[in-house]
């Protein structure tokens, strides 16, 4: 396949030899090229690396129902039980939801998810078998990494880790923890149900953080613990952490380093208010760290439109960024900041000005963008947009393509 006419990262108009779903050559454009064999005309639009949605929640979005007004309580038992009370209601079953809501992602340029699927006393493990039917559906399309995850506590409720031990025996590939302290009340039997099931399975970690401040940082520092011990290095992620920045500076610096030194990685979802730890310093250090969108238009937010340029517009905003090279940035971590959760390797980002992703080796997950910059077009956001994965176009102007 020849991609015609592009500009990987907003540089000259080049063209893109792509064989066997990996980028092999990129030379400057030569408009005799166009219209041979295999080709995809880029007409002068960006080539970007497609997008990584690390944290979302494919089982509770109702994205393509009617719009319902916000019902939840404050905090996060209140919130659950509000889904809990209502999740059956929804005029779909939770696999076409998320077949829905996956196909949406992927027009609009995402390629690599990961997904919680919620499990608990209530659901059991129906939940997590429509997220498998939504990444079965599009198989070919996109990377879907499932994580088994206990919305409710591990603790909390009977017969919860029997359930996640079977998800992750069916195609999680991924286990996951919430706020040991606040919610299960018991960090330590949750941490050593959650060790001793990734352990078992030789699955990575992945822990839902609301905690606040220092009991944040007590919750992690029981984490660290359990990867030094454990020799989970490389294998654990934390999400959302919004408060982890809000201690004081020495414990800021003793954490970023210590991830650093574990390589812990971090998913954020970009959230309005928060005190998270510095982006700029996590890169600095070289943290692997991604970006997802989190619900989407479900029981807990109206929120989500299953669309990462927008999202990705978001974390540049929430972080209060004007400059060009970081609103790059933010793509840059949205995109293939975000593989790296995925799958350990080059595309770690370790400075602001690193533009992985469209380079000779490189994968062919890509997304050719209309903008005049690379910043023009977060700001903008346009729906001309040409997806492929694996070095097949997959969606175009906002629409599968089979």
């Amino acid at each position: 396949m020849l991609i015609t006419d592009v500009r990987p990262w907003g540089g000259a108009p080049s063209d893109l030899t792509v064989e066997n779903g990996v980028i092999t050559a990129i030379t400057p454009h030569d408009p005799a090229r166009a219209g041979t064999g295999d080709t995809v005309a880029g007409r002068g639009r960006l080539a970007l690396p497609s997008f990584s949605d690390v944290h979302c929640h494919l089982d509770s979005t109702r994205m393509g129902l009617p719009f319902r007004p916000h019902t939840g309580e404050p905090g996060v038992w209140g919130m659950v039980m509000n889904d809990r009370a209502h999740w059956r209601e929804d005029e779909w079953d939770v696999a076409r939801r998320a077949t829905y809501t996956l196909a949406r992602m992927i027009e609009r340029g995402t390629t690599r998810v990961r997904s919680y699927a919620q499990i608990d006393a209530d659901c059991r493990l129906e939940r997590f078998e429509g997220v498998l039917a939504a990444r079965e559906a599009h198989a070919g399309r996109c990377e879907v990494e499932i994580i088994a995850f206990p919305q409710a506590g591990l603790v909390r409720e009977k017969g919860v880790p029997e359930l996640i031990d079977r998800a992750l025996s069916s195609g999680a590939a991924v286990v996951g923890g919430i706020d040991p302290c606040t919610l299960d009340r018991d960090p330590v039997r949750h941490l050593d149900i959650l060790f001793d099931l990734a352990e078992r399975h030789q699955a990575p970690v992945d822990i839902h953080l609301h905690e606040p401040g220092e009991l944040g940082v007590f919750s992690v520092d029981l984490i660290l613990e359990r990867v030094r011990a454990l020799d989970m290095a490389g294998r654990v992620s934390l999400s959302h952490a919004y408060d982890l920045g809000g201690v004081d500076e020495a414990t800021t610096r003793r954490l970023i380093e210590e991830f650093a030194e574990l390589d812990i990685a971090m998913a954020t979802v970009a959230p309005a208010r928060h005190r998270s730890l510095p982006l700029t310093g996590l890169t600095a250090a070289g943290v692997r760290v991604g970006l997802g969108e989190d619900g989407q238009r479900d029981f807990w937010s109206p929120y989500g439109n299953g669309d990462m340029l927008d999202r990705t517009w978001q974390l540049a905003f929430t972080n209060g960024y004007r400059a060009d090279a970081l609103i790059e940035h933010c793509v840059a971590v949205a995109t293939t900041g975000g593989a790296s959760l995925l799958r350990t390797g080059p595309a770690r980002l370790t400075s602001t000005t690193d533009r992985p992703g469209v380079t000779v080796g490189a994968a062919a997950d890509l997304l050719l963008l209309e903008g005049e910059t690379v910043t023009a077009a977060v700001m903008d956001r346009s729906g001309d947009r040409t997806v492929l994965h694996g070095g097949r176009v997959v969606a175009d102007a906002l629409t599968l393509v089979d």
